[in-house]
């Protein structure tokens, strides 16, 4: 189906919006992560008992660490999704209201990659040095 002009522009529209959205939630998700693992880790690092209780501090910082990566993986894919719409949407109706934004998953780094990003490297490692120093110590 051919759609005009002014149509097309009404649905690129309406998928930035629904975009902009879900980068938002990703964002978020992000934010929250960042805080719980700073409580995890301390809380398990306060927890009393046996020395080697202090290795359980490392399991919710590697579990957020990669679902953090994640979120911002799946924020990068949405933003080539973004960037798609902007450039193709009043060309072409393809793809009209696909959130599926893996077809872009080739052109972005891979969760792993996204890990050791600057930002997560410096959040992340930075806690992981601490816990390590400390578990140094207390052995």
């Amino acid at each position: 189906m051919k759609y005009s002009k002014e149509e097309l522009k009404e649905f690129m529209l309406k998928e930035i919006e629904i975009i902009q959205e879900i980068i938002k939630r990703m964002a978020f998700n992000s934010f929250l992560i960042k805080g719980w693992t700073v409580t995890l880790v301390a809380v398990t690092l306060l927890l009393k008992g046996s020395k080697y209780q202090i290795l359980i501090a490392y399991i919710p910082l590697f579990v957020f660490w990669y679902l953090d990566a994640y979120f911002l993986w799946q924020e990068r894919l949405y933003r080539q999704l973004y960037s798609w719409i902007i450039q193709n949407r009043l060309q072409t109706d393809e793809y009209l209201f696909d959130m599926n934004a893996y077809r872009f998953k080739d052109k972005e780094q891979s969760i792993w990659g996204v890990m050791f990003s600057k930002t997560l490297k410096w959040f992340y490692g930075s806690i992981f040095i601490l816990t390590l120093i400390y578990t140094i110590l207390l052995f």
